[in-house]
This record gives C-alpha cells, sequence and structure tokens, in this order.
C-alpha cells in the first residue's frame, strides 16, 4: 500500500449524505443478513440482469421461505451484477463485515449470527464511527424535524426536509400540528414556512430536497400573485392540483425555501441526475443545467448539487466552474458508477477550485451498507489519485492535501458543523439529558 493509500484510509471522512434509519429500527426492526446485504440499491440492477421483480421481493422478505429458497432464484442475476458499482458495495460487506468472500446459501445461514450481534444497541454508532472511520453523517429522514439523536448527538446530523414543499404540496394539518398556523392563504405559508425553520433550523446541518424523482429541476420565478392562485388550487383538489398549480407553488415554495436557508446559515442539497430503482427515468428533468435560473438568482445561497448529476457529469463541472454558491457532492455516485467517479474527480480538480467537492455519503438506509459504501468511496478516490500522481499530475503531498480537502475539509468550510453540533449539546443540556 503507497502512503498516499495509507493516507486515505486513515483519515476521517465527513459523511454528508444517508438515509439512516434511527437507531431503535435497527435494533428491533432491523434486517436479516439477506436483507442486510441486498435491501440497498442493488435490487435495481438483479431486475435489470433479468431477475423477476416478484424474486427480488422475495429475497428481501423473511416471510418468503429460509435463505436457500429466497437467495436461489436470484443467484444468476447475483452472478451478472457482482461486479457493478452497486455489487461491489455488496461484496464489501458481505467480506468485510460477514467474512463471506463469495455469497453461498452455507455463508449466508453462519453469518446471520453475526447479524444479530451487529443489531445490538450501540453496534450501528460503532461500526460507522470507529469501522468506517466517519467523522459524522448527515441524514435525510424526509420530515422537517431535526430533532437531537440521542444514540450519537454529535454524529447522526439531519437535514431539514423541503422536498414536500418544492413539490408544492401544503400538508395544513401536519403544518399545523407542527406551527400553529392554519394554512388559508399565502401569507399564513409564508409564515408556517418560517415557522418550521425557526423550530427546527438551529439543530439542522443543512436543507434537503429530492424532487427531481417528481419533477422537472428546472425553475422559474413566481410572483406572489400567480403563487396565491396556485395555492388556492392546491387546497381546493387535495386529491391532486392541476400539475400545473403545483409546479407553480413548488418554485414558490422553494425560492422561499432557499432563502430561508440563507437565512439561517444552512446549505440546502438538490437530487440532480440519476434515479434510485428502474424502469423510470425521464432523462430531460434530472439534469444540473436546469437549476442555472435558481443559482444565478440566490447567489448568496450554498447549493451543494448532489450525485455528480450522472450521467451529466460534465454539465456540472461546468456550473461548479462558473457559479461560486455551488458544490459538488460525489454521494452514492461511487456505487452508481465508480469508473466515471474516478474519472470525474480527475476532470475536476483540472477544471474548478479543489475547495468544491466533497468525497462521500453512502445515500443508504442500514449502517452496515453505508461502511461498505464508504470502503468502497476510499478505495476509488485512492485510486483517482494514484492515477493523477502517475501520470505526473500531481505529487503524493500535492495528492494527500487534495484528500484531506475532499474527505472532510470542504465539508467544514460549507456546513455549521460546530455551531449545529454546539446547538444540540446544549438543548440537550437544557432538557436534562
Amino acid at each position: 500500500m503507497s502512503d498516499l493509500s495509507r493516507y486515505i484510509q486513515e483519515t476521517k471522512l465527513i459523511d454528508t449524505h444517508e438515509h439512516l434509519r434511527f437507531e431503535e429500527d435497527w435494533v428491533a426492526n432491523g434486517p436479516d443478513v439477506l436483507q442486510d446485504l441486498f435491501e440497498n440499491y442493488v435490487p435495481a440492477d438483479l431486475v435489470v440482469a433479468g431477475a423477476s421483480q416478484e424474486d427480488v421481493n422475495a429475497l428481501l422478505d423473511p416471510r418468503k421461505g429460509d435463505v436457500a429458497a429466497r437467495f436461489e432464484p436470484v443467484r444468476p442475476a447475483w452472478e451478472a451484477v457482482k461486479h457493478t458499482g452497486y455489487g461491489e458495495a455488496v461484496r464489501i460487506l458481505a467480506e468485510d463485515v460477514y467474512g463471506m468472500a463469495e455469497i453461498t446459501v452455507d455463508g449466508l445461514e453462519e453469518a446471520q449470527a453475526e447479524n444479530d450481534r451487529l443489531r445490538g444497541s450501540g453496534q450501528r454508532l460503532a461500526l460507522l464511527r470507529d469501522r468506517a472511520g466517519l467523522d459524522h453523517v448527515q441524514i435525510d429522514n424526509f420530515v422537517w424535524a431535526c430533532e437531537p439523536d440521542v444514540s450519537g448527538p454529535d454524529f447522526f446530523l439531519y437535514d431539514l426536509s423541503w422536498v414536500g414543499f418544492c413539490n408544492g404540496e401544503v400538508p395544513v394539518e401536519n403544518i399545523a400540528e407542527e406551527t400553529g398556523i392554519t394554512v388559508n392563504n399565502l401569507g399564513s405559508l409564508r409564515d408556517a414556512m418560517a415557522a418550521i425553520f425557526a423550530k427546527y433550523g438551529p439543530h439542522a446541518i443543512a436543507v434537503k430536497a429530492q424532487h427531481a424523482y417528481s419533477r422537472t429541476l428546472r425553475w422559474e420565478e413566481r410572483s406572489d400573485e400567480e403563487a396565491a392562485r396556485a395555492l388556492e388550487m392546491v387546497l381546493s383538489n387535495p386529491d391532486g392540483a392541476p400539475e400545473e398549480a403545483s409546479l407553480c407553488l413548488g418554485d414558490w415554495g422553494w425560492a422561499r425555501g432557499v432563502e430561508l436557508s440563507i437565512e439561517h446559515n444552512l446549505p440546502f442539497k438538490i437530487h440532480t441526475g440519476y434515479y434510485a430503482g428502474h424502469s423510470r427515468m425521464p432523462v430531460d428533468r434530472i439534469k444540473s443545467g436546469n437549476l442555472c435560473g435558481l443559482l444565478a438568482r440566490y447567489l448568496d445561497a450554498r447549493f451543494v448539487l448532489m450525485h455528480i448529476a450522472y450521467p451529466y457529469s460534465h454539465e456540472l463541472i461546468a456550473l461548479a466552474k462558473h457559479y461560486p454558491n455551488v458544490w459538488v457532492d460525489l454521494c452514492w455516485a461511487w456505487s452508481i458508477d465508480p469508473f466515471s467517479s474516478c474519472d470525474f474527480v480527475r476532470r475536476f480538480i483540472h477544471a474548478v477550485p479543489i475547495n468544491k467537492l466533497f468525497a462521500f455519503g453512502g445515500d443508504t438506509g442500514w449502517p452496515t451498507s453505508a461502511y461498505a459504501y464508504a470502503v468502497q468511496a476510499r478505495k476509488w478516490l485512492g485510486r483517482a489519485l494514484e492515477g493523477e500522481v502517475s501520470d505526473g499530475l500531481l505529487t503524493e503531498k500535492q495528492a494527500m492535501d487534495v484528500a484531506l480537502r475532499l474527505m472532510q475539509t470542504n465539508q467544514r468550510e460549507c456546513f455549521d458543523i460546530a455551531g449545529t453540533r454546539g446547538n444540540i449539546a446544549r438543548s440537550l443540556e437544557s432538557a436534562g439529558a
């Protein structure tokens, strides 16, 4: 192992994006060994490789039989996908966590005991902090609330979700419960949005929206008059407003979220590019270039564009080079397409200021998968930077400096990690926790 590779292995890594479930879910309702290995992103590859959706569903359902009955029907597809990025992460998990160089029925049956041990209290934190070498993780659990996580208050930090408002959704009862405000016009909606930030912003590490799954990323500025008419249509059609009304109100709500993120000193994370799953990706609406109007309008915001906008990564490099308010996140990208992500890092180094790129986020629900994705990210980041050294473009010392920036320094400069941790600590102290 080179000094550079060793440095990357030993340096703490900041994880900017997960969907980790809470400690009690992991301990009391967590996965068996088959679910733990395969309930991440690889099911999509299995279906694309020819497995039936029914067999993949059974693979992830302990009620469908023993290990052999669930694994054998998808084994041919697994053999076809084991070298994809998703497949590589599963192999890392199998070998590093469960001691299986190859996934077999006998090995799976033996591994269940380790699965039971890992799902003990405190093991989630130990796996991620001590074995994966993570400084902390930033979690999007799809809600506004960013309450302190007592299982690791300074380690598990949360995003304030804004996806619903970007989609033009107005859950009147939920808003009233959270804020005491009944939304019946645009003024009350604006007040409710501000109240949500006031309540949860101090504990949040960022704002997050993945509305690219349900609408275009193209943003237009909307007047209050336009948004008021759209809101009236949304409120009067609880089963589904016309698309144009939802899009209009979504653009308005998205802009208010960006303004509030500036006010509360929170970066705004946006899903760009590739969809999870299979058979449903309209590629014209996922390009990061659709965001140009928003980026130009809010130059004081800090936008984190996620997943390298795969497969439109050249376009994203151009945006990051042009807009001072753009940061780029490699979260999930290493497992989608590790070779392209490796190449992306090298192209980014020679085009964009190096302080604008984050190395890692696993984007997954179980801590074991997050561990495997972290191992994968270190491996491929090492390959990218070793290539730079081998080609004489960087010295080994320069490559180490770049690695440190991508792994933690850039994140510390973009996110107010110390401030968020301080707010959480004071909140717990005042509550007597």
